[in-house]
């Protein structure tokens, strides 16, 4: 799978539940977290600045995700990206 001009292809990691104060936060109830992390799996050609198997942020509305070989990954655009760690 090879993404192409400005979109990237990623892989969210799925984040256990958080614990506030000794309650457990659900994935639902965690509304203050606007952002998602995620590994990079392929970059367009458009894309600067970002690479394959980088770990990165974004916006959690954007994108939509795509099932390939029974995984579900998520497109988005470089635009959505907000932070490289």
């Amino acid at each position: 799978m090879k993404a192409i001009n400005d979109f990237i292809v990623v892989s969210a990691e799925k984040l256990g539940p958080k614990k506030i104060g000794g309650l457990i936060i659900t994935e639902a109830l965690d509304e203050a977290n606007r952002y998602v992390k995620a590994t990079i799996i392929s970059t367009g050609s458009l894309v600067e600045g970002l690479k394959d198997s980088d770990v990165i942020y974004y916006d959690k509305f954007a994108g939509h995700g795509i099932t390939w070989l029974d995984k579900v990954y998520h497109v988005i655009r470089a635009r959505d990206v907000v932070l490289l760690e």
